[in-house]
């Protein structure tokens, strides 16, 4: 008899980068998944038996000093794509998937933070928001993968076989981000960054985030996946 499938599996790093829109997105379309408090329980060992595995955002960096973590995470991305089970990456989850496949993470010039809209070449798949952006490195994809859009820092996202790394956050809504900013004032206002302009931006756009959101995971699931 065959083993029972697992279910998705969504990588989660830190209490205040959940799954937000993401979550709202899982509940309507009735899939479950298991998440990982990856701060906690440290990463996955075994990716194999998962339909698919997303790495959410975190304030780590993939090569920066940091909690063990996240040099495990990048061997356990690397070990799904050798399975090849699907990963879909978010801001830190893109960049560690980048590292995983051979690319390469550096500061981001500029730091890049606040809801901007991204030149896309699959408008199908990737809208040009506004999405939120909220971070202070950037990725450079892996060899053998294709650009698919990009923003002022850089590649905004990529796609390698059935994997998509995205380097910003559509699973994130307006009230987690004015959460983050806040609890980074300083270190915005020091790089000249208005942290209310993130508030207020995520309230001018209020449901359309959602909307936005849900457009990307349905175009995911359905395109990349073959679901």
């Amino acid at each position: 008899m065959a083993a029972p499938q697992l279910p998705p599996l969504i990588l989660q790093h830190e209490a205040s980068t959940p799954a937000d829109l993401l979550g709202e997105w899982l509940r309507e379309r009735g899939i479950v998944v298991e998440t990982v408090p990856v701060w906690e329980r440290g990463a996955p060992t075994d990716p194999t038996g998962r339909p698919w595995i997303c790495s959410l955002g975190s304030d780590q960096t993939p090569g920066q000093p940091g909690p063990a973590w996240v040099e495990d995470e990048i061997a356990f991305l690397r070990a799904a794509l050798d399975a090849d089970v699907p990963v879909l990456g978010l801001c830190f989850g893109g960049q560690a998937l980048a590292a995983a496949a051979g690319g390469s993470v550096h500061p981001a010039d500029p730091p890049a933070v606040g809801w901007a809209e991204v030149e896309t070449d699959v408008p199908e798949l990737i809208a040009p928001g506004p999405w939120l952006h909220f971070h202070y490195h950037q990725l450079e994809p892996p060899p053998g993968s294709t650009e698919l859009a990009r923003s002022p820092a850089g590649v905004a996202a990529f796609r390698l076989g059935r994997n998509l790394g995205l380097q910003f956050h559509p699973e994130t809504g307006p009230t987690v981000a004015a959460g983050w900013a806040l609890s980074e004032r300083a270190d915005l206002e020091r790089i000249g960054i208005d942290p209310d302009s993130v508030t207020s931006g995520g309230d001018a756009l209020g449901a359309r985030t959602r909307d936005l959101a849900f457009g990307l995971f349905d175009a995911w699931h359905r395109d990349v996946l073959g679901a």
